[in-house]
């Protein structure tokens, strides 16, 4: 097996196999286990099936549906007609990346054997990853339980021959077109196979693990960004100290203090509190970074439990177990990802808060200690970094309106019987515009931070030496830095990318050593 290849077996499957998966292409195949339990469980089906009493998902309808008995003839009707209504998204086409995801947890649930799919339903999935069709999947549609519907049944409808998918060359095409391109057959599904394609978390789950792989990045850059803003601010490194964070275990904010503190080794600007305008302390948003910092870390942290939990799990409705039997439970319903989600869209909206509160502190000329107006050049004449402020706290403002849970919501739907819902989805999707909007929080701070100690070289204050090779490496990508008032835009859009891309982290690390 190279390094491009994601084997999927019975047990589950791996955050980093979830986005080589998504984002970085990697072909799949099926082990040989994975095919065995395939076979096995499907073996439990058919006998089942070929039974005159009826059993959920096999031979009788679905959801609120579920008491009509459905006869052979129609079965595979039955099946078809499920994917067929409930591809019933609307609105904007969701992102490639979480589509593949979405496809690849499908396929890792379908994998177990607890399916009672047939193993060639399987291998066309995976054909159709590696083929790098994508199902054209819309914003809205799913309630999060039974799991993601609309969205698993776009992908469904693309097996099956028909709907929208996009090529690999970006042209969205009839399904049934880019599947005899690439010599795939569609599947002709038989009993239980339509309900076991679209009855899942694995829309929640993929943006929830991807999400976690942003988050890493920026709150490693967070903690680079605080360190940047404090030695800009001439503020003291005494407060990350081990032994202060030793006494409030929390593990978070011991890494976040360490970070920091190695960031700053060797600056010439911190401790500067008894100069021309003595301070005691620091300001909150400059001394409590570690301890804002470090509880979103804590979050990260459970939020990983939880997926890594789910990546392990097989979510359907029935189930096929090892003695044989068929049963009906509630393993799909979305909670324990919706709330992780949400728990997720708070901490970085509280990250995005008290990063925007040390900018402003920067540009302010009465808290910043020495450094001019909005750290402009001639200020009168030049406005500096007034407006990007603005922009950064209408992205923190967005940031808190993301942040009102959506898991606190339920809408009952399919008559009643499905009468608590998770909202799993709707977690989710909010929490990748909050991850986004993070990112560019972050980038703004950055900007003015290295502007600020560039300033304050010309004052004679030497930086440390990671604050120095973070400062180059920003310069290098295009970033410009101090001076008159420029086309603001195209900098702030580079800041984003290079705190993005984890090249700020990267910047660093050869002096620093590794970050958490």
């Amino acid at each position: 097996m190279d390094m491009h290849t994601v084997v999927v077996g019975t047990s589950g499957t791996t955050a980093q196999d979830v986005i080589a998966v998504a984002r970085g292409n990697a072909r799949v195949e099926l082990s040989a286990d994975a095919v065995g339990a395939l076979a096995a469980a499907r073996e439990i089906v058919d006998a089942l099936a070929a039974k005159p009493e009826p059993v959920y998902g096999v031979s009788t309808g679905f959801g609120a549906l579920a008491s009509r008995h459905i006869s052979h003839e129609l079965r595979a009707q039955l099946q078809r007609n499920i994917v067929r209504s409930h591809a019933a998204g609307m609105g904007p086409r969701v992102e490639r990346e979480v589509v593949r995801a979405l496809m690849f947890l499908r396929l890792k649930t379908v994998a177990s054997g607890h399916t009672g799919v047939r193993p060639e339903v399987a291998q066309t999935m995976a054909d159709v990853l590696n083929a790098g069709i994508t199902p054209v999947v819309h914003e809205y549609g799913s309630l999060g339980c039974s799991g993601d519907l609309a969205p698993l049944s776009h992908c469904a409808l693309t097996l099956m021959g028909e709907g929208d998918a996009e090529g690999p060359d970006g042209t969205v095409r009839p399904a049934g077109e880019l599947l005899a391109a690439h010599g795939i057959a569609p599947v002709e599904l038989r009993e239980k196979e339509g309900l076991a394609l679209l009855n899942g978390t694995d829309g929640m789950l993929g943006m929830l693990v991807m999400a976690l792989a942003d988050l890493k990045n920026l709150y490693t850059s967070a903690d680079i960004t605080a360190a940047l803003s404090l030695e800009a601010l001439l503020g003291t490194d005494k407060v990350l100290a081990p032994e202060l964070h030793a006494i409030r275990p929390h593990p978070g904010q011991g890494v976040s203090a360490d970070n920091m503190l190695r960031v700053l080794a060797g600056s010439g600007l911190t401790g500067h509190h008894q100069d021309d305008a003595p301070r005691v302390q620091d300001a909150y948003s400059v001394r409590c970074a570690p301890q804002v910092n470090g509880a979103g870390r804590d979050t990260l942290d459970h939020a990983g439990i939880v997926a890594d939990r789910e990546l392990a799990s097989a979510v359907d409705n029935p189930v096929v177990l090892p003695d044989g039997r068929v049963e009906s439970n509630g393993n799909f319903h979305g909670a324990p990802v919706a709330y992780v989600l949400d728990f997720l869209a708070i901490v970085a909206a509280d990250l995005g808060s008290i990063t925007e509160r040390r900018t402003d502190r920067l540009l302010d000329k009465n808290r910043s200690h020495g450094l001019p107006p909005f750290l402009a050049d001639d200020a009168g004449v030049d406005s500096g970094l007034m407006i990007a402020q603005y922009t950064q706290a209408a992205l923190v403002s967005e940031m808190k309106r993301l942040a009102v849970p959506a898991s606190a919501d339920s809408i009952p739907s399919s008559a009643m019987q499905e009468d608590h819902v998770s909202m799993g989805w709707s977690a989710a999707r909010k929490l990748r515009t909050a991850v986004d909007d993070l990112a560019r929080i972050v980038a703004v701070e950055l900007y003015a931070a290295t502007r600020a100690i560039e300033l304050r070289a010309a004052q004679g204050l030497t930086p440390a030496p990671a604050s120095q090779a973070a400062i180059e490496a920003l310069r290098a990508a295009g970033v410009q830095g101090p001076g008159p008032d420029r086309f603001l835009s195209p900098d702030l859009a580079a800041a984003d990318a290079f705190v993005r891309a984890g090249k700020l982290v990267a910047a660093v690390e050869p002096v620093t050593g590794p970050l958490a």
